[in-house]
């Protein structure tokens, strides 16, 4: 039996929650702010603490459970970044606020920045793009005004590698660029030759993820930096992967001209439903100076806001996700160098260890030492068996699926990725189920088929409800 939901138990009268008394004057609400018709339920404090502590242990999270999810780095967000972020004097400033008075959040971002230009290996740093696509947009932007401001106006073309992650040719064609793909050689990295025939004059740039989504260092990315440059393009790159490079290499030093960070992936700030994301942008010299503003600048011992010298201008209201800054500057300030780097030695160790442990059992389209994340297949695991029925199985382990069916050179594709904060525990527990599911799935494909057994809801129609959503309770 199960207990009935919270609007079916609502009760004229009940009370879940008393405000205190009001303390100012009280006024009316502008006309339209409030529906006239809005039949909340009423439930006492008890039913409706059940009702979110229910809804919240239906889900997966994080603190919950392993969470692989290839190309996105769920790793644990330590909880010291949240007390940080409510701190008074971060937690309470307004936008509004004068200079003079917020000093100390001033302070914090013009340290990020410069965390960031040390890590990356850049001339500059804008904290103000919301989230990693919105980066990838605002480096296309700058791109477009470095090459309007040299009357270079003939580039119509950006260069994406067919292991570049999703959003960057929606990015570009955003832009109102023409997206031309570039394909993998045998060894997942970019074809040279295939390149250089489509580097020419129209070329805006290439938009390369490094590690790409194959999790796999671009082996000739020196070179492929150079040919890009010697048509007179740009580099851009994705720093979605940068949780692999911590303190070993900088994306500014491999010639790359723009970069954004994932504050919310690298730097352990929650994602994937858990908050907000924040994607800084860093440049090169040649580029900083076209930076969205405002940036922190330092004058004796005062900060102060200040717009740089050709600013494609602002990208977001005020000043990016601020409590997002500051998780991610806890956790830099916290991990200090060293640290850092450590954070991606242990992140490639253990992608690795599991590849090594289920390769011989899954197939491995690229057979080379991975990065922080590698990608399988689920093609020929089985008669029949679809890399979809092996990650609904994997539910029933406790285990969240990795990212599946993506990237799509890959056919089938399984992408996992570990995070430098999993124990070889349960990495061992996860390649146990993984290599036991791959057992079901010749001996008994049904099981996989009807999977997940044990999760709240069985296996749905994900199209269906993608195209009928069903977003209210009704009686």
């Amino acid at each position: 039996m199960t207990e009935p939901l919270i609007f079916e138990i609502s009760s004229s009268g009940r009370i879940g929650v008393t405000l205190p008394e009001c303390d100012v004057p009280e006024a009316e609400l502008p006309k339209g702010l409030l529906r006239d018709q809005l039949p909340l339920p009423e439930v006492a404090e008890v039913d409706l603490v059940r009702h979110y502590v229910r809804l919240s242990q239906l889900n997966h999270g994080v603190d919950i459970g392993f969470y692989p999810l290839g190309s996105c780095t769920m790793k644990y967000n330590p909880k010291v970044n949240e007390e940080a972020a409510k701190l008074p004097g971060f937690a309470r400033i307004h936008p509004y606020q004068g200079e003079e008075s917020i000093q100390g959040a001033l302070q914090l971002i013009y340290e990020l920045q410069e965390y960031l230009k040390e890590i990356g290996g850049f001339a500059g740093v804008s904290l103000q793009p919301a989230a990693g696509a919105h980066g990838e947009f605002t480096g296309i932007l700058m791109m477009r005004a470095y090459h309007e401001a040299r009357g270079d106006v003939g580039r119509t073309k950006m260069l994406i590698p067919d292991s570049a992650h999703g959003t960057n040719p929606a990015s570009s064609a955003m832009s109102g660029y023409q997206v031309v793909e570039i394909k993998s050689d045998e060894r997942g990295n970019v074809d040279l030759d295939e390149l250089k025939a489509h580097c020419d004059e129209t070329v805006v740039g290439l938009m390369l993820t490094n590690p790409n989504t194959l999790g796999l260092f671009e082996e000739h990315v020196l070179e492929v930096s150079r040919v890009v440059h010697d048509c007179g393009g740009l580099m851009f790159g994705d720093g979605a992967n940068m949780n692999s490079l911590l303190g070993i290499a900088k994306p500014g030093e491999l010639g790359f001209d723009v970069m954004m960070f994932n504050l919310h992936k690298t730097f352990s700030t929650p994602h994937g439903g858990g908050g907000p994301g924040a994607g800084p942008v860093g440049a090169s010299e040649r580029l900083a100076k076209y930076l969205p503003g405002p940036i922190v600048v330092k004058e004796g011992d005062a900060y102060r806001l200040q717009m740089p010298e050709a600013s494609i201008g602002r990208v977001k209201a005020f000043y990016g996700n601020f409590a997002v800054c500051v998780k991610a500057y806890t956790y830099i300030r916290m991990m200090g160098a060293e640290g850092l780097r450590q954070v991606s030695e242990n992140a490639v160790l253990n992608a690795n260890y599991l590849l090594s442990k289920l390769k011989g059992v899954y197939p491995l389209p690229y057979d080379r030492t991975c990065m922080h994340e590698f990608v399988l297949s689920g093609q020929g695991v089985a008669e029949g068996i679809t890399t979809r029925d092996i990650a609904k199985r994997l539910m029933d382990y406790g285990f969240h699926p990795p990212t599946v069916y993506f990237p799509l050179i890959v056919p089938q594709a399984i992408m996992i990725e570990p995070t430098e904060t999993e124990s070889i525990e349960t990495l061992d527990a996860f390649a146990e189920a993984m290599l036991k599911i791959a057992e079901e799935a010749r001996e008994n494909p049904d099981l996989l088929h009807q999977a997940p057994h044990t999760a709240p809801v069985s296996r749905l129609d994900e199209v269906r409800a993608a195209r009928k959503l069903d977003l209210r309770w009704s009686p």
